[in-house]
C-alpha cells in the first residue's frame, strides 16, 4: 500500500497507470456452417483449457434463441441476455462463474424474442460489453450455426473467427457458403479453421485442404488451418457428466489437443488498433492505439 505522506515516483505512477489500464482483449467467434458439428463443445473446452493457462476468460453464448453452454456445463443462472435485452439486468449481473473460473454470459433456450433480435439489439448488446465491470483477456463467442443475422453481427465484431468442420459434406458446404457470405457481404477476410471429430491427424488436414480447395477457385480470403481434435469416446462421457473433456479426462487425446489449440491461439496477434466498424470492447483497442502513438513520439 503507498502512503499517503510520500509523493508517488514516476517509476510507481507509472506501475498504477499500468495496472489500470483497460488492455485490448482477444474476441473469438466460434461458429460453424450447420449444426451437430461440435461446436458449443469447442468453445465451452478451448475456453476452460484457456483459463488453465491462466486466461482470465469469458464465454458468451450467443445461440441466443437455443442456448446450452449452462446445460453443458451444469450451471443453473438466474438470469441470462433475455434479461439484459429487456433492461431487467445487466451484463454484471447475469454473470456466472464456470469450471476453472470462467465467466459464462448465459443466454436463453425457446425464447423467440431471442431469436428475432433486431440489428439495433445486437448493437446494443456488443456495445454493453464495454461496460463490464470485468478484467478479462479473452472473450469466446459460441455463436449459433448457420448464417442468421445474429451470427453475422457478432462475427463481425470479433477478431478471430474460427470455423469448425466435421467430416460430412455438408459441413464443408455449408462452411463454405458461411465464408463466403462473410467475406463478399461483410469484408470478412481471415478465419481459422478446425477440423474436429477427425479420425486421424491427416484426415483433418484433408477437410482443411478441401475447404482451401475451393475458397482459393472462388473467394478472395485467407484460411489458417488451427488444428485437429479427434474423435474420442472421453467427449461423450464428458458431456452425460455436464463437464468439460479437459477437467473430466485431462489425459485423453481430446483434451490434450485442446490444451494444444489454446496455447496456439495465445500466439495470434492481437490488433493494434480499432478496425473502423462495431467490434467488442472498441474502445480498450482505442485507448490501446492511442497509448501505441504516444509512446512512440
Amino acid at each position: 500500500m503507498i502512503s499517503p505522506s510520500r509523493p508517488i515516483t514516476f517509476d510507481q505512477a507509472a506501475g498504477l497507470r499500468e495496472i489500470t489500464r483497460p488492455r485490448p482483449v482477444r474476441v473469438i467467434a466460434v461458429t460453424s456452417g450447420k449444426g451437430g458439428v461440435g461446436k458449443t463443445n469447442v468453445s465451452v473446452n478451448l475456453s476452460v483449457a484457456m483459463a488453465q493457462r491462466g486466461k482470465r476468460v469469458m464465454l458468451m453464448d450467443a445461440d441466443l434463441g437455443m442456448a446450452n453452454v449452462d446445460v453443458l456445463l451444469g450451471l443453473r443462472p438466474h438470469y441470462n441476455l433475455s434479461h439484459v435485452i429487456t433492461g431487467q439486468r445487466t451484463l454484471d449481473e447475469i454473470l456466472v462463474t464456470g469450471p476453472a473460473g470462467i465467466q459464462v454470459v448465459p443466454a436463453a433456450s425457446g425464447l423467440q424474442l431471442m431469436a428475432d433480435l433486431s440489428e439495433a439489439q445486437h448493437v446494443g448488446l456488443i456495445r454493453a460489453f464495454s461496460e463490464i465491470n470485468q478484467n478479462i483477456d479473452v472473450l469466446v463467442i459460441d455463436t449459433a450455426a448457420g448464417v442468421s443475422p445474429t451470427v453475422v453481427s457478432f462475427c463481425k465484431a470479433a477478431q478471430e473467427v474460427l470455423v469448425v468442420v466435421c467430416d460430412e459434406p455438408a459441413s464443408i458446404t455449408d462452411a463454405y457458403a458461411l465464408i463466403k457470405l462473410m467475406s463478399r457481404q461483410y469484408g470478412i477476410r481471415r478465419f481459422q479453421v478446425l477440423a474436429n471429430m477427425a479420425s486421424s491427424v491427416q484426415e483433418g488436414r484433408h477437410l482443411f485442404e478441401k475447404l482451401v480447395k475451393v475458397t482459393n477457385r472462388f473467394l478472395d480470403v485467407t484460411l489458417s488451418y488451427y488444428g485437429v481434435l479427434p474423435y474420442d469416446d472421453c467427449m461423450k462421457k464428458a458431456i452425460q457428466k455436464q463437464k468439460t473433456v479437459v477437467q473430466a479426462f485431462p489425459r485423453s487425446r481430446y483434451a490434450i489437443a485442446f490444451k494444444n489449440l489454446a496455447q496456439r491461439a495465445d500466439i495470434w496477434p492481437m490488433p493494434a488498433e480499432a478496425s473502423g466498424h462495431l467490434e467488442f470492447f472498441v474502445e480498450r483497442l482505442i485507448y490501446a492505439s492511442q497509448n501505441n502513438v504516444e509512446a512512440a513520439l
